[in-house]
């Protein structure tokens, strides 16, 4: 994900229309690239924001018989008590704010940046935002997790991030990540942040996807967040 490591492509990027003073770093799935997102982005995108769908490493998932795919850290089962691969999630962690740090050397503030993710990216732009001592804009958490919940130790949030808004998005049949999963993690995001800024939608009939409805509700809450500043 970083430019040293030659054996991961650089992001899928929809730049600005005109100079970005906004951006939002969105992360694929497991298995997947961030190419159709990007495509995804394009359809709704405004003309200040800049979005990044970086792909991530190539690596064996023991979840998948350790067949290599992209994934940002390894995942041994899906069910809420599963082991959890923390050095991976905590590596995958700091790549993320390296991808946050660029951003602010490119002259975007961090408050000005979104970060988000479709399942396992969701669970990693979660747990990013809730470890970073950069002030954020908001999170994009659809169908997805939190990772390492249960050891989450209490003070781990930097201040900055408390009041930090989220729009967590979860499909009512979803046979992967089960919307059971998805309300656990609302109510452990409520003891963590501001419960006022947390908005959790469900999507009627939707699997472990995404719809129209819910790109809509993503391009309504960037719209909110990062706003046109000129």
């Amino acid at each position: 994900m970083c430019g040293n490591n030659m054996s991961v492509p650089l992001p899928a990027v929809v730049p600005a229309a005109r100079k970005a003073t906004a951006a939002v770093i969105f992360l694929h799935g497991l298995g997947d690239t961030g190419h159709g997102w990007a495509e995804a982005f394009a359809g709704i995108k405004s003309p200040h924001v800049k979005y990044i769908c970086p792909h991530a490493p190539v690596i064996p998932v023991s979840l998948n018989m350790h067949m290599a795919m992209p994934s940002w850290f390894d995942i041994f089962g899906l069910s809420p008590d599963a082991p959890e691969d923390e050095p991976g999630i905590k590596q995958a962690t700091e790549n993320v704010k390296a991808l946050i740090d660029q951003e602010v050397k490119n002259g975007i503030p961090s408050n000005r940046i979104i970060v988000g993710g479709f399942s396992q990216g969701g669970a990693l732009s979660l747990y990013t935002a809730l470890t970073t001592h950069q002030k954020l804009a908001g999170v994009l958490a659809l169908s997805c997790w939190l990772p390492l919940r249960t050891t989450f130790p209490q003070g781990t949030i930097s201040g900055v991030n408390k009041e930090i808004p989220v729009l967590q998005c979860h499909g009512d049949c979803d046979p992967l990540v089960p919307l059971l999963i998805g309300s656990l993690t609302v109510e452990k995001l409520k003891s963590m942040i501001n419960p006022a800024n947390l908005t959790f939608k469900t999507y009627s009939g939707m699997m472990h996807s995404s719809c129209i409805e819910e790109m809509m509700d993503v391009k309504q809450f960037i719209d909110k967040h990062l706003p046109p500043v000129d």
